[in-house]
């Protein structure tokens, strides 16, 4: 990981890669952050499009590695694929209204939408996702392609792994010290579920207070 702030450096263009919801939500910030180097955003699609949002949509072999993606795709193993393949180099997106706390270290690939929130001293892995009025707070430690839908409230000394998914709503009681809460590898926290004690990877839980999803036949 690296310290913040390596935002665009308006060397080629910045390409959000995938049109759909998320990618537009991302199009105001994306313009506001590039400034007057705005009219170097582009989509990427592997399939050919027409302009969305007047945002022109290339195919991946127009990337190159002097140009900045981010991957605007929910899914942690589907992003993850997408990034294996890239040419581009991550960049990041961290939107205008986004606060970021001192002594925050962010990894490349990051998208930080509106509103929300790195209070201090947390570390963020390789294209983590925070959606709008989520945050994160002190001293947590979040791993690689690490998904937070809105409204998600991760109180501090909370340790997650690759590749979780946390739900719109949930809300991750603070660890301490001698026992961070932890969040396994690919984990997958439902809507609205309150966490008050550690999920082991590959787990789904939901429900206040959270327990393992049961899944019947």
């Amino acid at each position: 990981m690296t310290l913040i702030w390596r935002l665009y450096n308006g060397s080629s263009m910045f390409a959000i890669f995938g049109a759909g919801g998320f990618g537009r939500e991302l199009v105001r910030p994306a313009r506001e952050m590039l400034g007057e180097r705005s009219g170097e955003l582009v989509f990427v699609a592997d399939a050919p499009q027409e302009p969305v949002l007047d945002v022109p949509v290339l195919t991946p072999d127009r990337l190159t590695a002097e140009d900045d993606v981010v991957i605007a795709i929910g899914n942690s193993a589907a992003r993850k694929a997408v990034a294996s393949r890239l040419a581009a180099r991550p960049g990041r997106l961290i939107a205008r209204t986004a606060l970021i706390g001192p002594g925050a270290e962010i990894g490349e690939g990051a998208v930080f939408c509106d509103y929300t929130m790195v209070t201090a001293s947390a570390r963020i892995g390789a294209h983590f996702q925070c959606n709008i009025y989520s945050y994160v707070a002190h001293d947590c430690e979040i791993g690689d392609f690490v998904t937070f839908a809105p409204r998600v409230c991760c109180n501090g000394r909370v340790h997650i792994g690759d590749g979780a998914y946390i739900g719109t709503g949930a809300v991750l009681r603070d660890g301490t010290r001698e026992k961070p809460l932890i969040i396994g590898e690919n984990a997958v926290i439902g809507m609205g579920a309150v966490v008050t004690r550690d999920v082991p990877a590959g787990v789904t839980v939901i429900g206040n207070p959270a327990r393992p999803l049961e899944r019947k036949g």
